[in-house]
């Protein structure tokens, strides 16, 4: 369970998973109010990704346009004009007739002002004449233009739906409205209210409705001649834009449709409305066959189907002189309203900054007819919350074994995979899900641990370059640093070479100097030797006093790492000369130096406890390599190599065979090999050596006698192989002492 539990408890990228994607839940479910609004511009541009869509036949507009006011005088007009109007549109057919414009006071005409006058003057008078008072009347009927309205929407053949709208707040208005008034204009509403609302269980009895202060009804003269009235109130998001339209809206004690509900209800021959309210809220309202989604408030998601003009716009000038086809309104809802400049109100839509209100009353009549409806059900805040914890994960979980360019490939996949599916749900189905918050979930989890991996990355370099820069050169520091995976800590069997080297006599050499002269003499000759390991690449792996221990091949693989070693023994003797020819002018000792190389399979890595380790090889093949650099005394060389480095290096360096050994501790023998030179070496030495490897066989074969001479040539050609000499000897010692038939011509080694 502990070990469950820990990652949670400190700082690494599972923790930092869970965190980023913690908070992004925390938000999600508080909301944040500036995401919310991103949310929302995401919402709109998934309407523009998806295009137009062709409006519903059924609904057109007569708009009160800049052609209506040229041809029929300045707003208001007469309601004699809009009697006529709606005549016209009965005329032709039309089925339903929704006004986006009340009808509140009384019409201020100027005959009936005079009429009512005359009317006064003759009463004043005392003037008794029955055909006059006649005329009076007949001219008062005449002149009313609210009586005209009235009767025209009363011997209307269309289904004439009022609009009217609520005060939504008390605060907004600068007069208080009497309660006796509040009552008189519900009451006049009143036949437009639902008829039932099914409540699921006592829960839902709790009000979810958006509730207004008091509604602004048409005069009653006009509302007694139908039925049927709707709210054209609509409700804006913060940013201004309107994305919803309340379906239902409660004013006293009773709840109301709005206009564009009244008119696809009246349309579809007015089926049974129920109001259906959930435990969470209001779950939507069925219309016959039709069932309208709303949110917990009993608000629609608008269906936008395009920019203005999606549905056929007629300017009721046109339809008031008939210069229009017979039956362009037959069996339509004709929906009139405004749309000219300075006398119609512009709404914000997905589409446009610009839209007549009449239009979003036409949007959803169309939404309700074809049932093209846009929903946000409770249950998608599930799946918006799964998908923020999904992509959450997902990022964490994948990042951390992905590359930078991977993992930032593999983010904008997951980042456009969401957006794709979000539209595509959208589109096909017409369901809202969230894009932002599963979005931010994704990018803070791609963030934090991008700068984890950064800040741990620094780290690490640090690290390796603390660790290292005492054992490598800097250029294989930097190659780590590039490539840190090429650098494996820890145990690991690879195949290396290894170098060692000390210096001959070197008691003898401390004996004769002070402390800080023996210091300093031995820190300019190991500055030297470790710059030459270092100019080739290798890793130092320690010193032992005068000894120095070298690696090539660890810890960035080196495929020629046994010509580097080589390159590297002769560069020592080089640099030794240069200081040996310094020191004598100094008036110091010279030095001479063995160095023994071997190649094989080694246990390399961090060697030793948790507090304090170093980066080493262990295995047989480092001991042979020790081993070699202590059999330089034996044969009076400078550089012995194995069998198993000079099979690597033998076309490329000049090497002399010297030996079959068996070294202490071992019973296989090994042959070895003095490194000469690089490529080629002077003409009298390699005469030499041939002279050598020719007395060899001769030795192997115990022809002793010709062996000797062989090797004394050798000695009188090249003074410096020491080795002929140590063969005269001994096969002057076999000559006088013959090995018995199991000599296999190997030297066993009696010291390390």
């Amino acid at each position: 369970m502990k070990n469950i539990i820990k990652p949670f408890f400190s700082i690494n990228t599972i923790s930092l998973t869970f965190c980023t994607t913690l908070l992004v839940v925390i938000l999600f479910v508080i909301g944040v109010p500036f995401l919310d609004m991103i949310e929302l511009k995401t919402y709109d541009l998934r309407f523009l990704s998806r295009g137009h869509l062709k409006g519903s036949s059924e609904v057109v507009m007569a708009v009160l346009d800049e052609k209506s006011l040229d041809e029929e005088g300045r707003w208001p007009w007469p309601r004699s004009k809009i009697a006529a109007l709606i005549d016209r549109l009965s005329q032709d057919g039309a089925r339903v007739i929704g006004f986006d414009i009340g009808f509140l006071e009384a019409d201020e005409n100027s005959y009936l002002k005079f009429v009512n006058q005359l009317d006064q003057e003759i009463h004043t008078l005392n003037i008794n004449n029955r055909r006059l008072d006649n005329f009076i009347k007949k001219s008062k009927i005449e002149a009313d233009n609210d009586l005209a309205l009235a009767n025209a929407i009363k011997n209307s053949t269309a289904t004439v739906v009022l609009g009217y709208f609520f005060h939504i707040s008390e605060k907004e208005l600068d007069y208080r409205i009497d309660q006796k008034e509040i009552d008189l204009q519900i009451k006049r509403i009143g036949t437009s209210k639902y008829p039932l609302t099914i409540y699921e269980n006592k829960e839902a009895k709790k009000s979810p409705f958006i509730r207004a202060y008091a509604p602004e009804g048409n005069l009653e003269i006009l509302t007694n001649q139908t039925d049927y009235s709707g709210f054209f109130n609509m409700l804006t998001d913060k940013d201004g834009v309107v994305r919803w339209m309340p379906l239902i809206i409660q004013s006293g004690e009773d709840i109301f449709p709005p206009l564009s509900l009244q008119c696809a209800w009246n349309y579809i021959g007015r089926p049974r409305l129920i109001v259906k309210v959930a435990g969470y809220g209001i779950e939507g309202i069925q219309m016959g066959e039709r069932f309208l989604p709303t949110d917990e408030n009993g608000q629609m998601l608008l269906n936008y189907l395009g920019p203005p003009k999606t549905f056929p716009h007629f300017s009721i000038t046109d339809i008031l002189r008939g210069n229009l086809a017979r039956g362009t309104f037959k069996d339509k809802i004709v929906l009139v309203g405004a749309t000219a400049v300075g006398i119609y109100d512009l709404r914000i839509t997905p589409f446009s900054t610009n839209y007549p209100g009449l239009e979003i009353h036409a949007t959803v009549v169309d939404n309700i007819l074809k049932k093209r409806f846009l929903s946000k059900p409770k249950w998608t805040s599930i799946y918006d919350l799964l998908a923020v914890i999904f992509l959450g994960v997902l990022t964490g979980l994948a990042l951390p074994r992905l590359s930078a360019v991977k993992a930032l490939s593999f983010t904008l996949g997951l980042f456009i995979l969401h957006i794709i599916t979000a539209r595509w749900l959208f589109v096909s189905f017409g369901t809202w899900f969230n894009i932002v918050y599963p979005i931010l979930a994704l990018f803070l989890t791609y963030t934090a641990l991008t700068v984890y991996h950064y800040i741990t990355e620094e780290r690490e370099r640090k690290k390796i370059r603390g660790a290292f820069s005492y054992y490598v050169s800097s250029s294989v520091v930097n190659e780590m640093l590039k490539n840190p995976d090429q650098l494996k800590l820890g145990g690991d069997e690879k195949d290396l070479s290894v170098l060692f080297s000390d210096i001959r006599g070197f008691t003898t050499i401390s004996e004769g100097l002070t402390p800080e002269d023996l210091v300093r003499l031995l820190n300019e000759y190991l500055t030297v030797m470790t710059d030459i390991v270092f100019n080739h690449d290798g890793t130092l792996d320690k010193y032992m006093g005068d000894a120095i221990m070298a690696i090539y091949g660890a810890p960035l693989d080196q495929p020629d790492h046994p010509a580097r070693a080589c390159r590297s023994a002769l560069d020592m003797m080089t640099a030794l000369k240069e200081l040996n020819e310094k020191w004598i002018l100094e008036g110091k000792t010279p030095m001479d130096i063995g160095i023994g190389i071997n190649t094989g399979m080694m246990m390399v890595g961090n060697m030793g406890s948790d507090q304090r380790f170093d980066y080493t090889v262990m295995g047989d093949a480092v001991n042979l390599g020790s081993r070699l650099e202590g059999a330089n005394k034996n044969y009076k060389t400078n550089i012995l190599i194995s069998e198993y480095t000079y099979e690597r290096v033998k076309d490329e360096f000049v090497c002399m065979e010297v030996d079959s050994v068996r070294v202490k501790g071992k019973t296989q023998p090994v042959k070895i090999y003095q490194l000469h030179a690089h490529n080629r070496v002077p003409e009298t030495r390699d005469k030499a050596i041939f002279y050598f490897h020719r007395g060899l066989q001769l030795y192997k074969q115990q022809k002793w006698d010709e062996a000797i001479k062989l090797f004394k040539g050798v000695w009188k050609l090249d003074n410096d192989i020491f080795a002929a000499n140590v063969y005269v000897e001994r096969c002057k010692d076999l000559k006088a002492n013959p090995p018995g038939p199991d000599w296999d011509c190997c030297y066993t080694m009696k010291t390390k």
